[in-house]
């Protein structure tokens, strides 16, 4: 039956919508951490619909608010006054550390970058952007053209105008001989250069962990220097939190957190987790900012009553259950437990991250050349063993990435580890 509906697949859909495994799973059905393919088999998930299931599969409290809702109306769009859509602003406008904010919702992390974009470049009248080497943005026309990674960048062509600075990747590069503090320095001058030579941009986008890059970030406070510059020039600061929000990695709510000796961003943008699975994307801003657009603009799905009902439960639980601490305890063992199964496995460069957001770089043996074949070959052992990961990284796919919901027990992390450590020494 699944390879008829991989003949099926491969007959209607893009031949560049990409598929893991040699042997495509269709998954069926989730409960807590786990899901179960259509052959019945059973796997522990450790990447969450990338990053998106946040705090379980099936969730009761999510599942019971979304019967409830299309039980009363599914969609209305944002021409009518809509309760639960105001409700979940206000959560989030209280908890996104940014004064006098305004919230904009959007159906996924693509449109909420892009829309992002729109109001710093109309916001400063210019359609400059600085961007991070080795980011990831979404797949829209304009996110695409800010992208730094080659691999899920299709085209040159682009509305706007990137200049790429350094310190999104800590341990490659021309700085990653430097200690912390000399790094962050180098990559300030760097900016402060880079700046001596164009015409002001309209804003900076980061990841604070980036995402499709593997996992990478640089030292904490780098974005706060960059901040200081930046704020000198009047030019913006938007954090890209689709992947880090919501407390996944462990120390902060949101990642820019890290970061935060020069204030919050002035602009934020989130996906992924906070529907839980359902299609929930949006943007922070100033008022200043957010309402600087001098034309008519709705949105049709966005902060539509059912995605909305689903994030207020999905949030009310993640803070009720303090998934924050949780992903910061049980993260924090998962990753000391795969370093000690790196220590000794040649393949394996790093592991790195914070919370529950982890990702193993793998290399040829002796050498800092990725090896995206050793990944894949992890990918398929740690399937075969019970247990789903991503990829992920830079030029070359060669980093797992480990992203499992926040809920993930100790006794599921130790399990899920004993996997990716067998999978591991099979290379």
């Amino acid at each position: 039956m699944t390879r008829d509906l991989f003949a099926r697949h491969r007959a209607v859909l893009p031949d560049w919508l990409a598929l893991y495994y040699a042997d495509p799973l269709e998954i069926t059905h989730g409960e807590g951490r786990h899901v179960w393919d259509a052959a019945g088999n059973k796997y522990l998930d450790f990447f969450g619909g990338i990053l998106t299931t946040m705090t379980a599969h099936a969730l009761p409290e999510v599942t019971k608010a979304v019967a409830e809702q299309a039980g009363r109306i599914i969609h209305s769009s944002t021409l009518y006054l809509n309760r639960p859509m105001v409700e979940l602003a206000e959560r989030v406008a209280q908890l996104s550390g940014i004064p006098d904010a305004r919230v904009f919702f959007t159906t996924s992390g693509t449109e909420a970058n892009d829309t992002a974009l729109l109001l710093a470049t109309a916001h400063r009248r210019s359609n400059t952007i600085l961007a991070m080497r080795n980011s990831y943005h979404g797949r829209s026309f304009s996110s695409v053209g800010i992208t730094g990674n080659r691999g899920w960048s299709p085209t040159s062509l682009s509305p706007l105008q990137t200049l790429y600075v350094h310190g999104g990747v800590r341990t490659r590069g021309p700085y990653a001989h430097l200690d912390d503090r000399e790094f962050i320095d180098a990559c300030v001058a760097d900016l402060e250069d880079l700046l001596g030579h164009t015409r002001a941009p309209a804003a900076l986008i980061a990841e604070p962990v980036q995402g499709v890059g593997g996992f990478t970030s640089p030292p904490d406070g780098l974005y706060a220097a960059f901040r200081e510059v930046l704020h000198e020039r009047g030019i913006l600061w938007i954090a890209d939190e689709v992947q880090t929000g919501w407390g996944r990695t462990g120390e902060h709510f949101w990642g820019w957190q890290a970061h935060g000796r020069s204030g919050p961003p002035d602009i934020v943008t989130f996906a992924k987790g906070i529907g839980n699975g359902t299609s929930i994307g949006g943007v922070i801003a100033r008022a200043e900012i957010m309402n600087c657009l001098d034309a008519n603009s709705i949105s049709t799905f966005g902060g539509t009553q059912l995605t909305m009902a689903a994030g207020l439960a999905n949030l009310n639980h993640l803070l009720e259950h303090d998934l924050q601490g949780n992903a910061r305890r049980v993260g924090g063992l998962l990753i000391e437990r795969l370093r000690a199964v790196a220590a000794q496995v040649p393949h394996v460069r790093e592991v790195r991250g914070r919370g529950l957001m982890i990702g193993v770089e793998l290399t040829r043996p002796g050498t800092d050349e990725a090896a995206p074949e050793a990944a894949s070959a992890v990918l398929e052992e740690a399937r075969a063993g019970g247990l789903l990961v991503g990829k992920g990284g830079g030029h070359s796919t060669s980093v797992l990435r480990i992203a499992p919901p926040m809920s993930l027990t100790v006794a599921e992390a130790e399990e899920g580890a004993a996997i990716l450590e067998r999978a591991l020494r099979s290379l």
